[in-house]
């Protein structure tokens, strides 16, 4: 996938499309893959290729993925790729009708729902990664005293250094420095709560 910027979701249909659980889970899959087939894809989800292409033509429609070049010699197979680089979905862009507030809450719920599904399924199998994954690994929880304008710059600041090590990692790995390389899910939430 070539290089391009972060995609923001305003528009309630496509945030809709985006909100399926089956969708959610074939996007992040395709990220992970860079391009894929829905043959491929199913194998990934355990669903059949007819209903993964079907999911993944509803992500097309709305333009958060995209045919890619063929990467092998197959003419039948049809390829995907991302067509940004992420997508970014703010509440902010949500808040003018009912219905909206409640897409954007279901949204939001269902990327909680498979982030801790994700971080469950390592925590299960975190003895399979060895001492150097596991000791890598981490999570914690702070509580600041923040104003919400420090909370956005916090916020910000934690993803330059995210998108630093991105780059790092992907141009690292461009150049062929490839071992003992994973993907890692890095999940960061930040929000206010009264005690």
């Amino acid at each position: 996938m070539a290089k391009k910027e972060n995609r923001r979701v305003t528009n309630l249909g496509t945030l809709k499309a985006l909100a399926h659980p089956l969708r959610m889970k074939l996007y992040r899959a395709l990220f992970v893959a860079e391009a894929a087939t829905a043959s491929q894809l199913g194998e990934l989800v355990d669903e059949a290729p007819s209903l993964v292409s079907y999911h993944l033509r509803k992500l097309a429609e709305h333009g958060l993925i995209e045919e890619a070049e063929p990467r092998s010699g197959d003419g039948r197979e049809h390829w995907w790729q991302p067509a940004s680089c992420g997508v970014t979905v703010r509440d902010e862009d949500f808040r003018s009708a009912p219905e909206e507030s409640a897409a954007h809450t279901a949204f939001t719920r269902l990327l909680v729902d498979q982030r801790s599904d994700l971080y469950r399924r390592y925590v299960d199998e975190r003895h399979a990664w060895g001492p150097e994954w596991s000791t890598a690994a981490s999570d914690s929880e702070s509580t600041l005293r923040l104003t919400a304008a420090e909370l956005a710059e916090l916020n910000e600041e934690l993803l330059s250094v995210v998108r630093k090590y991105d780059e790092k990692g992907r141009a690292d790995e461009k150049a062929g420095d490839t071992e003992a390389r994973e993907n890692v899910a890095l999940h960061l939430y930040s929000f206010p709560f009264r005690a």
